[in-house]
């Protein structure tokens, strides 16, 4: 397979490493940090049920529809719009992409230092050396200091940056043929661990047996946000990535299997984790703080606990980093194209900026606490512009320009569909199903609709 396309552009050298690449942009922070704890507060398997779902009628669609503008054009998320509709304003879908993946990074590379500075916390035994009781207040110490979570974030950006400045090929491709088997290893030894433990058996009924009663509008609402936030959809990655693929990767086969990748990561999580929360009497849906706070006391609690933790924050640290390569090439590729810039030019000053940009998100949790922005945070105004403004509005900006803008036989023949059945389904999702979905939740986290 090339590696260069007729222009002289980078493409995957092959196409397990574009399948593993995309994987890992979609498998991140989202299937272990976030997903878990919204599970837990939202009913659990009935959640997943409709998550599922939700997967099925706007995740696969709008990412093959994402994989297809970005092959159909080799250029970046921006550029991708601007060729297919010259003169048009199309081209803020991908802006709002580019826009998205720079705040999104700086507040992920926040979270995914925090996950390197337990994992190293993990090694040296001071995490198991601290009480059950008092895992909060060290949680909310350690994140209120202003130095130390800033360094850890640094260290974070700075191994993100130089996995992409060395290109499609020789970084993006090469890290996560390494860092994929890696997470899933892992994962798996993380589960063997958890489903074996005296009393497992209720937090494996959590995940499997649902309980429909439990399940709220609200609920469902969110987990259609969780779809996009998942799959790393709206914010330009998948167009990115595309972009550097050939002509004979068939991606309809691509989406379906890089989503149900993503989603069955995001259940052996869960399986990593439930069983262990209720195998020793700890809270399902502890809420965001059952990552670093309880889940460190599940620990503790656990044979042989030191081993599993570090493993546990690996885990976590490497899903961080498989993700954030993704994140940061979405607008480095377009700097590249738009301002001529080397890759290594574009990278590293891209990459400082977002780390600069990410500090105001670490002080925001400490010593600047008191700063607000319509009642957040700093780090949480920018996670709400972000994940639940311009990422739905991407997909849903998305979803109408193939659906709409374009001829269905141009969107079928760039989606592999042509004159097929499920091509027309898949129009008919990206015209009315997923548009309707997206508006319903992008109404409901403004607060326009309550529930």
């Amino acid at each position: 397979m090339s590696q260069l396309d007729p222009h002289g552009r980078e493409q995957w050298k092959t196409r397990s490493g574009f399948m593993l690449a995309a994987m890992g942009s979609a498998i991140g922070l989202g299937n272990i940090w976030k997903f878990p704890y919204i599970t837990g507060e939202n009913g659990g398997a009935a959640f997943i049920i409709v998550y599922l779902v939700c997967i099925a009628l706007i995740g696969i669609p709008i990412m093959l529809a994402e994989f297809s503008i970005g092959r159909k054009t080799q250029k970046d998320a921006i550029g991708s719009f601007q060729e297919l509709t010259p003169g048009k304003p199309w081209f803020v879908t991908g802006l709002f992409g580019v826009v998205a993946a720079f705040l999104i990074l700086s507040f992920y590379g926040v979270v995914a230092g925090w996950a390197l500075s337990y994992t190293t916390k993990a090694m040296n035994g001071e995490l198991l050396s601290i009480p059950a009781e008092q895992m909060g207040d060290h949680f909310g110490g350690f994140i209120g200091t202003s130095l130390s979570p800033i360094l850890w974030q640094l260290l974070f950006m700075f191994i993100v940056i130089v996995i992409v400045v060395k290109g499609i090929k020789e970084g993006i491709e090469k890290w996560n043929k390494i860092l994929m088997p890696t997470l899933g290893v892992l994962l798996l030894i993380l589960v063997i661990r958890s489903v074996t433990l005296p009393g497992a058996g209720d937090g494996i009924s959590f995940l499997f047996s649902p309980d429909f009663s439990a399940l709220s509008t609200e609920a469902v609402l969110v987990a259609l946000g969780h779809a996009f936030f998942s799959l790393s959809l709206g914010m330009g990655t998948m167009i990115t990535y595309g972009s550097y693929l050939p002509k004979n990767v068939n991606l309809p086969t691509a989406s379906v299997g890089i989503s149900l990748a993503d989603t069955g990561f995001a259940l052996f999580a869960g399986l990593a984790i439930f069983p262990a929360v209720f195998a020793f009497g700890m809270d399902p849906g502890a809420g965001p703080g059952l990552i670093f706070i309880t889940l460190p006391a599940v620990f503790e609690l656990m044979p042989f606990g030191q081993f599993f933790s570090v493993l546990f924050f690996l885990l976590i640290s490497v899903a961080a980093l498989t993700s954030a390569i993704s994140i940061l090439e979405v607008p480095v590729a377009y700097f590249i194209r738009k301002f001529g810039w080397t890759r290594q030019k574009a990278t590293w000053i891209l990459g400082t900026i977002i780390f600069l940009f990410g500090i105001p998100s670490s002080l925001s949790l400490g010593a600047w606490s008191g700063f607000t922005i319509f009642g957040l945070n700093f780090f949480d105004a920018v996670d709400f512009l972000a994940s639940n403004i311009l990422l739905p509005l991407g997909g849903l900006l998305t979803a109408l320009f193939v659906g709409w803008a374009l001829k269905p036989k141009q969107a079928t023949e760039m989606a592999d569909l042509s004159e097929s059945t499920i091509g027309k389904l898949w129009i008919f999702a990206l015209r009315f199903v997923a548009p309707v979905l997206i508006v319903f939740v992008l109404l409901f986290v403004t607060k326009i609709i309550q529930f």
